[in-house]
């Protein structure tokens, strides 16, 4: 099997958190038996309790792929983290859909977090590592074996609130994240396939044993527990819609509410880092990324090389 073992380029130096350790995930903490070390290359932060896994087949297809970008895209632009394994296919997609929003996305690895496999994802997984985390139950130099894949399939499970699969055939092991994440009391969606399509079977079988179907984020947020959905970051018609009940003209000012206030406010003709403006406003990662999102989408802000931001005007 070929993979890659790296040296770190990004400047997330690895490390080993235990049970008890600050840092070390409540969720996998209160599984009985997930691992009790975790290896991470990048940060871990308490915003990633809001998360959810997407997973699914590595020969996707160009529906399951987009699917899976746009879905991760915009989940992680309302501030959920999104989980995956790094995998070819659906599982590298939902990574990128992230990250595109500038959202968090974590990788939980088959291997130690210095090994990469699939090679062709280093760069991928140095994006992961600067903006989210690569995490594994294994140690540093541990190579991708077949039988570490269904059991860090487990701590894919632990770390979300719900699992989401996207196209996986009959026997995929994205089934054994959805089993998992049952039995876990994690709630499990499915994007429904052409019913003759063989990458969908997995999937289409998974709604027809109970699963809820995901047609969109909203089906996603939808079945999370009541204090998680209160924690998403409305999406600009619900945004506009309630600012205006308050305030007819709150909507034409700003569709991101009281967070787009505060992140604007920290804005100027400097670029800033965004980095500063999540340290600076005292916000989560997530929400100040959804909330640059939005105002760049409004043209109230601009976005320069390096993941800086000015501010366009002074209305």
């Amino acid at each position: 099997m070929i993979h890659e073992r790296i040296h770190d380029e990004t400047g997330a130096i690895p490390r080993a958190l235990t049970r008890g350790d600050a840092g070390f995930p409540s969720s996998l903490a209160e599984v009985p038996d997930a691992p009790a070390t975790l290896h991470v290359r990048g940060a871990l932060l308490d915003a990633d309790a809001l998360a959810v896994a997407i997973v699914g087949s590595r020969r996707a297809t160009p529906y399951g792929l987009e699917v899976a970008e746009t879905l991760a895209a915009d989940l992680a632009a309302r501030g959920v983290t999104i989980v995956s394994g790094l995998a070819r296919g659906i599982d590298s997609a939902a990574h990128r859909g992230a990250l595109r929003v500038g959202g968090r996305t974590l990788a939980v690895l088959g291997s130690g977090v210095d090994v990469i496999y699939p090679p062709e994802n280093r760069r991928l997984a140095a994006e992961i590592a600067a903006r989210g985390a690569l995490v594994s139950q294994f140690a540093p130099g541990t190579p991708p074996l077949p039988h570490n894949f269904p059991t860090r399939n487990q701590v894919i499970a632990a770390l979300s609130l719900a699992v989401v699969v996207v196209e996986a055939a009959e026997k995929s092991g994205s089934l054994i994240t959805a089993r998992l994440a049952a039995e876990l009391g994690r709630e499990v969606l499915a994007v429904p396939g052409r019913i003759t399509a063989p990458e969908s079977r997995g999937a289409n079988r998974l709604i027809q044993d109970g699963a809820h179907v995901a047609m969109g984020w909203d089906d996603v947020v939808g079945v999370l527990p009541e204090r998680w959905k209160a924690c998403v970051v409305a999406d600009r018609a619900l945004a506009g819609q309630v600012a205006a009940e308050g305030d007819p003209d709150a909507s034409k000012r700003s569709s991101v509410g009281g967070t787009g206030t505060q992140v604007l406010a920290l804005l100027g003709e400097d670029p800033i880092d965004i980095d500063h403006v999540i340290e600076r406003s005292g916000l989560g990662a997530g929400r100040v990324s959804a909330a640059l999102l939005e105002l760049e989408l409004e043209g109230r802000v601009r976005q320069i090389e390096g993941k800086r931001f000015v501010r366009i005007g002074r209305g």
